[in-house]
């Protein structure tokens, strides 16, 4: 499946609508409905929604392939890089909003509760695959080198997923959902793989 190049309407599409759960955020916040802890409803939302796109960026090759879509692999890159806008805000929030910038708290987080620890590798690994998601990057870094460091996102979903379930103290069930369809996405992969090998 061949993509075709540039700013389509359908990616336009696709950007409005990865933007409208931050309209959302801030539509709230003017009208005081962050609930009893807004730092933490904001934190937390601005974290989940970035794994939300992850997981849909995982999810659009298959997609891609069940359906013959192919504008489907042209959303990836928009869908992937607003994941890294989500979570680099939800990192924001954490550090500014939550923290007030103490480093040594924010440090002895890092160390301290696993949760934060995987988050914070999950994001430095986040980091290289946003910054070497355009095509001058793609010509200088080379396909088979670019294709290698982007398999990566293969390490990143998971590590946010487990990073939302230890998070989570009371209901893990919708933590458990997104590992379920991580998994799935995972393993139909490692599926494809072991077709075309064979």
């Amino acid at each position: 499946m061949k993509a075709k190049r540039g700013f389509t309407p359908d990616i336009a599409i696709v950007c409005a609508v990865c933007l409208l759960p931050a309209l959302w955020l801030l539509w709230r916040f003017f009208n005081n409905d962050l609930g009893v802890n807004p730092v933490e409803t904001v934190v937390r939302q601005l974290g989940v929604w970035g794994l939300r796109l992850l997981v849909l960026g995982l999810a659009l090759t298959p997609l891609a392939r069940i359906f013959r879509q192919g504008r489907f692999i042209r959303w990836r890159r928009p869908i992937g890089l607003f994941a890294f806008g989500y979570v680099s805000l939800h990192l924001l929030s954490y550090v500014v909003i939550d923290q007030y910038f103490d480093w040594g708290q924010i440090w002895a987080d890092i160390l301290k509760r696993p949760y934060i620890t995987f988050g914070m590798i999950a994001f430095a690994l986040l980091i290289p695959l946003a910054a070497t998601s355009f095509n001058a990057a793609i010509k200088r870094l080379g396909g088979v080198v670019w294709r290698n460091l982007h398999r990566l996102i293969y390490v990143i979903v998971p590590l946010g997923a487990l990073h939302y379930f230890l998070l989570v103290k009371a209901d893990k069930t919708l933590p458990l959902v997104y590992a379920a369809i991580i998994g799935l996405l995972l393993g139909w992969r490692v599926w494809e793989w072991i077709r075309r090998r064979a």
